[in-house]
């Protein structure tokens, strides 16, 4: 008896002008994998460039910049700002992530000097780097809910701070 109820079950909801998707919740798993909405891709775009400051700050320490600890406390920061950011990406199965940091080749191994596949690093660079973060992130505030312009208000604010604290 339950075969014959399995059996007929198609043909009951295609009587009753359903489709089979139409009696289950969720995503179609036939569909593909589902595009990420706007804030998804704004928080990703941001957490790669926040990657691509932390390889930036890496690098000025692997180089011995001066002030060598102050650099290291600002690249600390930086870290706790990609953990925050990423505290926030909730992505479901099969949607792809952000791809690694941008100025860094995927070839670049570890134990590659990032300065050399960053260009020349110096504390000007550091400090455009800083404006030109905290300049993107008070664009975007616009555009996000209200926790995720809290979010990137705060850190614009850090990465401001850190510009003047390299001397801008």
């Amino acid at each position: 008896m339950l075969a014959a109820s399995a059996a007929a079950l198609p043909a009951l909801l295609a009587t009753a002008g359903c489709r089979s998707s139409d009696a289950f919740a969720g995503p179609d798993p036939l569909a593909g994998r589902p595009t990420p909405s706007p804030d998804v891709i704004t928080l990703q775009a941001v957490i790669a460039a926040e990657r691509a400051m932390i390889a930036l700050y890496q690098a000025a320490v692997n180089k011995e910049l001066r002030p060598a600890d102050e650099i290291r406390g600002l690249l600390a920061q930086h870290r706790q700002h990609l953990g925050q950011l990423q505290a926030r990406l909730v992505l479901p199965p099969g949607v792809p992530t952000a791809s690694a940091s941008p100025g860094i080749s995927p070839g670049t191994s570890p134990g590659t000097s990032p300065g050399r596949a960053l260009g020349r690093v110096s504390i000007a660079r550091l400090r455009a780097a800083e404006s030109a973060s905290a300049a993107d992130l008070v664009r975007r505030l616009a555009t996000v809910p209200p926790a995720l312009a809290q979010l990137f208000a705060s850190i614009a604010a850090s990465d401001a701070t850190h510009a003047v604290a390299l001397g801008g």
